[in-house]
């Protein structure tokens, strides 16, 4: 697929580095499953990663998490 943000670089099965803020809450998600853009490194995700990062970033502030760097195990 090409970048839709540098609109150069074709995209690859790789990792990313996901950072999600949430109220109060800085959550890091490392070795995220994504397609990586080769010239600008932007991620995609798919919407199942995606709805998985949701859900494991909403149990972390429900249990009290400030700052978590986790990382990403399917």
């Amino acid at each position: 697929m090409r970048c839709v943000i540098c609109k150069h670089g074709e995209t690859a099965p790789g990792f990313a580095v996901v950072t999600l803020n949430r109220a109060n809450s800085v959550l890091v998600f490392k070795e995220v499953p994504a397609d990586v853009c080769q010239n600008c490194g932007e991620y995609y995700l798919t919407a199942d990663v995606s709805r998985d990062l949701l859900e494991r970033a909403e149990a972390a502030v429900a249990a009290g998490a400030e700052v978590e760097v986790r990382r990403y195990a399917a």
